[in-house]
């Protein structure tokens, strides 16, 4: 006797279904965002602070996401952009690392070395036209020398005594050009401290998808430290004075 095969209608599988399932996708845009990281050298190493904040579009979606990570013993990443597209990364790296730990060779990977693999990942994926929506800011120190470096989703890269990324780059730059660059040797960590909280206070005044709540970190020779969330005061009388406030 010939077996009856019977398809209720909610398992077929329609035409448009099954070809978008095989279909090749790339992401054209990014979702969940993070925004500017601000970062430059000081007298005892680097300093870099990023907020908390990850917007889903215009919503203030996630407000205690940390963009900044710790990779190995001196080496640290802050990131913009696409926040899942960070965590791939950070898979990759921690994979990295675990790979390293295993050799167990007596070699660690520096700042230096893991700026190029950061850089290479990030060109590569460019070239397969699927970018990882991603700024990366790496800072170290590596063999005694302060390393801050660049890389946004086309593996464009440069090394830099201060580097802001977002709309840091429009607004903090030209604070750090100001209070830091020619004196990054001798700014002393509660001078760098200030200078990072008045560059994250603009941006929290003037960019719509920032937070005053704020990590900041530190790589220097005794290695990296991230702190806890902190909250910045802020104040804003002097709005009043701006045509259209409040209105």
């Amino acid at each position: 006797m010939d077996s009856i095969n019977i398809q209720l209608p909610h398992t077929i599988q329609r035409p448009s279904a099954a070809f978008s399932s095989g279909a090749t996708t790339r992401t054209t845009q990014p979702l969940v965002t993070g925004t500017s990281v601000v970062a430059f050298k000081y007298k005892d190493g680097i300093i870099m602070a990023a907020d908390c904040l990850a917007s889903y579009g215009s919503l203030a979606r996630f407000r205690n996401e940390k963009r900044l990570l710790a990779v190995g013993d001196s080496t640290l990443v802050g990131v913009s952009g696409d926040i899942s597209d960070y965590q791939h990364m950070e898979h990759i790296l921690d994979n990295l690392m675990t790979e390293e730990y295993y050799m167990d060779d007596g070699q660690k990977l520096g700042t230096k070395s893991i700026y190029k693999y950061i850089s290479n990942i990030m060109y590569n994926r460019r070239s397969k036209v699927d970018p990882l929506w991603n700024s990366y800011v790496v800072a170290g120190i590596d063999n005694g020398e302060k390393v801050l470096g660049f890389v946004d989703l086309y593996g464009t890269t440069y090394q830099s005594a201060t580097i802001a990324t977002g709309f840091g780059g429009h607004l903090a730059q030209p604070i750090l050009r100001k209070r830091v660059e020619g004196r990054e040797d001798e700014i002393t960590e509660e001078e760098a401290v200030k200078i990072l909280d008045e560059c994250m206070r603009v941006l929290f005044y003037r960019d719509a998808r920032s937070l005053n709540k704020l990590r900041r970190a530190k790589v220097t020779a005794q290695g990296v430290e991230i702190s806890e969330p902190y909250s910045l005061e802020t104040n804003w009388d002097f709005a009043e004075s701006i045509i259209g406030y409040g209105a």
